[in-house]
């Protein structure tokens, strides 16, 4: 297998990387909108607590299914004209939800949503893997890890605005249209990105599907995400909720105090990558120091419980400060942790089925959240099962998933 290139990236690489920051940004804002006016949006569309996390579900059966077959086309195609024909389909889904009527149409828009965003994350990965080297790979994960976390911040913060100020389809509408600027920027910077890179172009080894799912530490992958997510898109999808019809909070005030424990995600995200590339620069092995960062950070993540219960809610918003900081540690890792194992041959495909399998967690999470909300009309229960599957994440990172090295894709381990 090609060995990752050990020099520092060049200007157009990091280039790029902003360009993937912005991206995933706009992707995290779109998938969250809904969320942020979900409370406009039920007393509008007459819509009850199961309905909506019939929606939030929606978004995550397309997205995790198309997983795998957008792994496949980044794997055989150029990564950037799949990636960009991606952004311009979740664009206009996001658009053309300002105009939906009823719950069908709303229902059917949130499909389309994730058929488009189910290109970002092994695109990232592709060009991750390939173009950085194991100790810079924790910096670019963390920006993109932190632009992911900043869309649910801003797009709290600024959507709430919107929404108090001008009404929740013009949220819809300014996100999909407005958009569509970035992507005159990513077809000019693609083209001199694929030709300052020809050069290094080396053979790399590609596993068969069946090789690739006999791997344990593939299996691990996808329970650890699935935890990670579980967590992270009942956040998206129902904190802004849950501060305006549990806690009370106005439309204004939950747009400020709910973009707070996502800002923080991304700050530690940030902080997160930095910190675990330099300990692994200074002779660390990234065995040590992924899996610390991740399992320290999920089991602190554990305070979302304590956090939502809390009666008091300056006490509440500390704790979920709290627990948000430490799962950017977790967030800005896991990523890694595939890319490194993968390698560039894999990363694509380990990343299309790593994501299908985890991002059912986000139909887990919005349909078991509605159905616990509606029944017993508090998320006391839904907080609770947050944490139990964070923990469950952290057991798979510390037990199942094995020592970090690129795997020779040429032996015939078999899963444990």
């Amino acid at each position: 297998m090609a060995t990752p290139v050990a020099q520092p990236q060049s200007e157009m690489q990091w280039r790029l990387l902003i360009l993937l920051v912005i991206a995933v940004f706009v992707n995290y804002i779109d998938r969250g909108n809904l969320s942020v006016s979900a409370a406009k949006i039920t007393d509008e569309l007459q819509l009850n607590p199961a309905m909506m996390g019939q929606l939030s579900s929606a978004f995550f059966w397309t997205y995790a299914l198309c997983q795998v077959p957008a792994g496949w086309l980044i794997q055989r195609y150029d990564v950037h004209k799949v990636f960009a024909a991606g952004f311009l389909l979740w664009s206009l889904a996001t658009a053309f939800t300002g105009l939906t009527t009823t719950f069908t149409t709303l229902f059917a828009f949130r499909l389309i949503l994730g058929v488009g965003e189910s290109v970002a994350y092994p695109a990232f990965s592709k060009i991750i893997a390939k173009d950085f080297p194991e100790d810079q790979r924790g910096k670019a994960n963390g920006f993109i890890d932190a632009g992911s976390k900043l869309g649910p911040a801003l797009g709290t913060l600024i959507g709430g605005l919107i929404v108090a100020n001008l009404g929740w389809r013009s949220l819809f509408l300014i996100l999909g249209f407005g958009a569509l600027a970035w992507l005159p920027f990513w077809m000019r910077s693609a083209p001199k990105h694929r030709a300052e890179n020809a050069v290094k172009a080396e053979p790399v080894a590609e596993p068969t599907t069946m090789d690739l799912l006999s791997r344990r530490a593939v299996w691990g992958s996808f329970l650890g995400l699935f935890a990670i997510n579980y967590a992270w898109y009942f956040m998206v999808n129902w904190f802004p909720y849950y501060l305006e019809k549990q806690r009370g909070f106005s439309t204004q005030k939950m747009a400020v105090l709910g973009s707070l424990p996502f800002a923080m995600i991304a700050v530690s995200a940030t902080l997160g990558g930095w910190l675990s590339d330099r300990l692994i620069s200074k002779g660390h092995t990234p065995t040590l120091v992924r899996k610390s960062f991740i399992i320290a950070g999920l089991l602190t993540g554990t305070i979302l419980y304590p956090a939502g219960i809390a009666t008091d809610d300056n006490v509440s918003m500390g704790l979920f400060l709290l627990a948000c900081f430490a799962f950017g540690f977790a967030t800005s890792n896991h990523w890694a942790v595939t890319q490194t194992l993968a390698g560039p041959g894999a990363a694509s495909k380990w990343t299309g089925f790593q994501n299908c399998f985890g991002n059912f967690a986000g139909v887990a999470a919005g349909w078991l959240t509605g159905r616990i909300v509606n029944e017993t009309k508090s998320f006391d229960g839904a907080f609770l099962a947050v944490a139990g599957m964070v923990v469950m994440g952290a057991l798979a990172y510390a037990f199942i998933i094995p020592e970090l090295k690129p795997i020779d894709w040429g032996t015939k381990e078999k899963a444990a």
